[in-house]
C-alpha cells in the first residue's frame, strides 16, 4: 500500500501538520484503517477510494474515525495534483459531512470548500475553567467548543490539564468524541489566532486544525466586519491559513510540504 505524509499549512517541512495519506483501490476493513491511523500515531490518517468522478474519503486518529478534518483533506489533494497527476481543476471528495472541495488557487495554494459551523453562544463550563485555571473567556458551541479569549498572548501561554479538558463532553453534552476544544482571540499579525485541543479523540493538542476554521471563520468575520481574514494556529509547530466566509460555507487556504513517501506492508 503507498503510503504518504505530507506537512499541511505550511510550506516546508517540520512545520504546519503532518498527516497521512492513503490510496485504496478498494476499502478495507475498518479494524484495518484503524490499525494503520494507530500505528501511524499522526494526528489524522487518510484514506480514499477513486470513484472515476469523484473520491471517497475517511479520516482516523489514532483512536478513532472522525467526521470532518481539514489537514487530511488537503494533503489528500496534495497527493492527487502533485504525485498521482490528477487532472481535474477541482477535486470532489465525498465524506461523513457531505461533498468537500478543493481546488488549486495561486501562490502554490490549495483551496478547502468547507461547510459553515457557527457556534452558538453557551455557558462557561466548569471543566474548561479547572483545565485551563482562569474563567476570563466567552464559549460557543458548535461541533466543536469555541473559547474566546482577549489576546494572542493569553492563547500561548494556556497549558490545559486535558484530564480536566476531557470533561467537558459531559458539561457540553457532545454526542461523541470527535469534538475539540478551539482557544482564539484576536492576532497581532494577522486577523486572529487559535489553538485547538482534542483529548477525547487521542489528540492533546493538534497542530494546525482546518475542521476549526469552519467554526472560526464565521465567528471573526461576524466580529470584524471581513469575510477574507488570515489566521495563524499557535501550536509548537505553527501553520499559516487563509480564510473566506460564504454564508454556508468557507473556503480555508493554505500550503503544503511533502515529507515522505513510502510504502505499507500488511
Amino acid at each position: 500500500m503507498d503510503y504518504y505524509v505530507v506537512d499541511v499549512f505550511t510550506d516546508r517541512c517540520f512545520s504546519g501538520n503532518p498527516a497521512g495519506v492513503c490510496p485504496l483501490a478498494s476499502w478495507l476493513p475498518d479494524e484495518t484503517l484503524q490499525s494503520i491511523a494507530m500505528e501511524n500515531n499522526l494526528s489524522e490518517t487518510a484514506f480514499f477510494v477513486d470513484r472515476g468522478e469523484h473520491y471517497e474519503l475517511r479520516w482516523f486518529t489514532p483512536k478513532l474515525e472522525v467526521d470532518l478534518c481539514g489537514h487530511a483533506t488537503m494533503a489528500s489533494a496534495y497527493v492527487l495534483y502533485n504525485i498521482l497527476n490528477a487532472r481535474q481543476d477541482k477535486l470532489e471528495f465525498h465524506t461523513q459531512s457531505g461533498i468537500l472541495i478543493v481546488e488549486r488557487g495561486d501562490n502554490d495554494l490549495l483551496w478547502l470548500d468547507f461547510p459553515s459551523r457557527p457556534g452558538v453562544a453557551a455557558q462557561k463550563y466548569k471543566s474548561l475553567e479547572k483545565a485551563f485555571g482562569f474563567d476570563c473567556f466567552e464559549v460557543y458551541k458548535a461541533a466543536d467548543i469555541l473559547v474566546v479569549v482577549d489576546n494572542e498572548d493569553a492563547v500561548r501561554s494556556i497549558h490545559p490539564d486535558f484530564n480536566a479538558l476531557k470533561g467537558a463532553k459531559e458539561d457540553a453534552e457532545m454526542p461523541d468524541d470527535s469534538f475539540g476544544v478551539i482557544v482564539t482571540a484576536p492576532g497581532n499579525d494577522c486577523d486572529f489566532v487559535s489553538r485547538f485541543f482534542a483529548p477525547n479523540a487521542g489528540i492533546n493538542e493538534d497542530h494546525v486544525t482546518g475542521r476549526a476554521h469552519c467554526v472560526l471563520t464565521p465567528y471573526w468575520s461576524k466580529r470584524i466586519g471581513k469575510t477574507s481574514l488570515t489566521a495563524m494556529q499557535l501550536s509548537k509547530r505553527g501553520g499559516r491559513l487563509w480564510c473566506r466566509d460564504e454564508g454556508e460555507r468557507v473556503k480555508i487556504g493554505g500550503k503544503s510540504a511533502l515529507y515522505l513517501s513510502g510504502e505499507i506492508t500488511i
